[in-house]
């Protein structure tokens, strides 16, 4: 089996731990682009906390989960987000307004839609999580 996106399989991963109701979930393999995802994540308050394993092979990562996640999910591919076409993707996205987090991934890293838009800066989306 081939692994196609790493953030999609631990993404994935967190989706159905929540579902099952259980309170932590081993993520593997680990990148930067995944730690980052779920620094924003616990920075929202979505999951609890994470921690990194190095087995000095792809790494790992065990996530506390707190059920307060409903869905989290990746864009793929990462399409280009102008800072005007952001809207479009919240009401794409999100179930609500005012509810939900776009990712993106930009110069100034990876950051919220509410972050880009305070920062006039555009990127490239990466996924959501409500």
């Amino acid at each position: 089996m081939v692994l196609t996106s790493v953030l999609s399989n631990a993404l994935s991963a967190i989706n159905n731990a929540e579902k099952q109701g259980k309170r932590q979930v081993m993520l593997r393999p680990s990148s930067k682009v995944v730690v980052k995802f779920l620094a924003l994540m616990q920075q929202h308050g979505y999951i609890d906390e994470f921690e990194e394993i190095d087995d000095h092979r792809e790494g790992k990562i065990v996530v506390q989960l707190n059920g307060r996640l409903n869905k989290c999910g990746v864009i793929s591919p990462r399409y280009n987000v102008k800072l005007q076409d952001i809207e479009k993707w919240v009401v794409k996205l999100l179930p609500a307004r005012q509810f939900g987090h776009i990712v993106l991934t930009t110069s100034s890293g990876v950051i919220d839609h509410y972050q880009a838009r305070s920062k006039h800066t555009s990127g490239k989306v990466l996924g959501y999580f409500y």
